[in-house]
């Protein structure tokens, strides 16, 4: 805690894949998530892109009253759902490359 006044959090976020924004803020004491987001002027990205908000992996919302030491993270939009993604990635390298059948001993079947 910087003073009795004031509040210290990190706001992180990933405006692009594999980018991550990680900035400390010092806040009044009572200080709400729209407060925090307008101080480091991400107020507009969270309501043109949609981004979910969260306090240490937990949901919350923009009036929600920041403790001091609080992690405030931006979660992006999924672009492609995790389980389409690898279905499509092991439709690409086929059976004989992934899992069971990746390694086969010479002269033997595949999965063995």
């Amino acid at each position: 805690m910087v003073d009795s006044n004031t509040i210290s959090i990190t706001l992180v976020f990933s405006p692009a894949p594999r980018e991550v924004v990680e900035k400390v803020l010092i806040l009044p004491a009572r200080s709400k998530v729209q407060d925090a987001l307008a101080s480091a002027n991400l107020l507009k990205l969270t309501t043109d892109e949609h981004y979910i908000l969260g306090i240490w992996g937990k949901k919350t919302t923009l009036s929600h009253v920041l403790n001091d030491s609080d992690r405030l993270e931006l979660y992006r939009p999924l672009k492609v759902d995790p389980k389409v993604a690898r279905r499509e990635r092991f439709q690409k390298q086929g059976a004989r490359t992934t899992g069971l059948f990746a390694k086969t001993r010479a002269g033997g079947k595949a999965g063995y």
